[in-house]
């Protein structure tokens, strides 16, 4: 299973840079304040406000980079920095994720497919490499001359699960970048922040997307490995 581990290797490393990079940013331009004063709360509460939703509550969270919408119970999580900070980096991510409630007002058809996806993405992840492994051991347990591959029902199995993984990672990535457009857009159309200061959102954001563009690459390529062996290829 070399191949494999080169993958995630690779994938690893890509994604460290991607983080470092994107926690350098976030550090950058939080020295960016925003002229207008506002903290992270209040842009997403303006946000909401212009978009006519009323009905989303903006709250505090612990952690770093831990923001996200959350559309069970209709709230705006955003860490403690970006809540209480009143610079380009907290704007951005504010605006990013009130994009996605106001996807959730609107009906975005992406993010009900990635919301449909959750329970069957839950299930697999949790399962899947269990599932993988034990239908490797199978296949190989099992190959003889007559049935060079072995069975690879168990196998296949895994490989279906992963799929799905791999499928919601990229449906993530509409759903996120329109986010980050809505943001952008609103926050440039509204005036909230300066021409300069939209350059630290607008970096800011840039980055944060990629994060979940290597995800979903790392994400296929692991599946492409997985199919390869269910196909015949070569587990070394």
């Amino acid at each position: 299973m070399t191949g494999y581990y080169i993958i995630i290797g690779i994938s690893m490393l890509v994604s460290w840079y991607i983080s470092w990079k994107l926690k350098s940013k976030f550090e950058y331009y939080s020295n960016v304040h925003l002229k207008n004063g506002l903290s992270g709360k209040e842009v997403a509460e303006k946000m909401l406000r212009d978009n006519g939703i009323n009905d989303v509550q903006v709250i505090s969270v612990p952690g770093q980079l831990t923001d996200h919408y959350n559309p069970e119970n209709k709230t705006v999580n955003l860490s403690e920095g970006v809540y209480m900070q009143r610079n380009a980096a907290a704007a951005a991510v504010a605006a990013h994720e009130c994009g996605h409630a106001v996807q959730h007002a609107r009906g975005y058809s992406m993010l009900q497919l990635r919301s449909k996806l959750v329970p069957v993405v839950q299930i697999s992840s949790n399962l899947m490499q269990f599932v993988l492994i034990a239908g490797i051991v199978i296949m190989t347990a099992t190959q003889t001359f007559e049935n060079p591959k072995g069975n690879t029902l168990v196998l296949m199995i895994g490989v279906i699960m992963f799929a799905f993984t791999t499928l919601f990672a990229f449906v993530t990535l509409p759903v996120e970048y329109d986010a980050s457009n809505r943001a952008m857009r609103w926050l440039k159309e509204t005036g909230t922040v300066t021409s300069e200061e939209f350059i630290g959102v607008q970096d800011s954001l840039k980055w944060a997307a990629r994060t979940y563009v290597v995800a979903a690459i790392g994400s296929l390529a692991q599946l492409l490995y997985w199919a390869s062996l269910l196909m015949g290829g070569r587990r070394d």
